[in-house]
């Protein structure tokens, strides 16, 4: 249990701090910087499956079209988020991708009620009444929606269901991800490096930040999935906001982007509607433990 919580922890710390990482590769455009980090992630997690002798999963995976094609689709929905995130660092809106993790786990109640065809419960209404109420004032007092956020929030939650579908857990998938973006991402890099692309004139440093990319990007998904089966399910719903909320400070304390009382305010409503979620999620675990414990 405490291994697990730690593992989960510090996997949504190293997602918290990744504004940090791509602010490094602020003179990297974050289509390359996107194309080598899926390469590099690549080779690392091949290597990885290479020292645990692990082949049997992927080269199964590989015989299996439809597995193929709901990978190929998470491959895609997650090589956009990460762009739309990088793109959003170098352009000095951390925390308005921020707010798009908050809002990804009021995101697929929703995704659940339109595709999968569940039921939230009133309390859970409650909190999606509340967080489409703030994204609504904060589009009225800006005068555009938050689309950074929101094509975060999408991307993100379509990727992870499709990942209730997929046969596969991280480590595997991840490989699998990767290895079907390679045939576009490897003649796409070869491009820019042709062509002058920024990686072309890069400095050692920038390079040495760049081949980061794969472990960078490998390892809070292995900390996060050996965390995910030792601990509750309720437990792992907090520890979520552990990486919005470092992204959050960042942006305020460390990047200085500006916070106008009015934009807090719409913040402030999605942060009650986080609350209600997640207190109403407790107490109905807490509840039907009780409920299954009592005969």
């Amino acid at each position: 249990m405490h291994s697990g919580l730690l593992s989960a922890a510090l996997a949504y710390v190293i997602w918290g701090l990744f504004p940090l990482y791509f602010h490094q590769l602020r003179d990297v455009n974050a289509l390359e910087v996107v194309l080598h980090r899926s390469l590099w992630s690549l080779l690392f997690m091949l290597a990885l499956l290479a020292l645990k002798h692990r082949w049997q999963a992927l080269t199964q995976a590989l015989r299996q079209p439809r597995t193929l094609a709901v990978f190929a689709a998470s491959a895609l929905l997650l090589s956009g988020n990460w762009l739309i995130y990088v793109w959003a660092v170098h352009s000095h809106r951390v925390i308005e991708a921020s707010l798009g993790y908050f809002i990804n786990p009021l995101f697929n109640v929703l995704l659940g009620v339109l595709v999968l065809h569940e039921r939230p419960r009133p309390v859970q209404w409650l909190a999606l009444g509340l967080a489409a109420l703030g994204v609504v004032g904060m589009a009225w007092v800006s005068g555009a929606a938050p689309w950074v956020s929101l094509a975060l929030a999408l991307t993100f939650g379509l990727y992870g269901l499709l990942k209730k579908l997929a046969p596969l857990g991280a480590q595997d998938g991840l490989a699998l991800e990767t290895l079907i973006l390679a045939p576009l991402v490897i003649p796409a890099l070869a491009w820019f490096a042709s062509y002058g692309g920024d990686t072309a004139h890069a400095t050692p440093a920038t390079w040495l930040w760049l081949l980061a990319a794969g472990p960078l990007t490998a390892v809070p998904l292995l900390l996060f999935a050996y965390g995910a089966q030792r601990i509750t399910l309720s437990t792992l719903g907090l520890l979520q906001y552990l990486g919005p909320t470092l992204q959050f400070a960042i942006g305020l304390w460390v990047f200085h982007e500006p916070m106008q009382p009015a934009r807090l305010a719409g913040f402030g409503v999605i942060w009650l509607a986080l609350l209600v979620y997640s207190g109403e999620s407790l107490w109905f675990a807490a509840r039907r433990s009780g409920t299954t414990a009592a005969p």
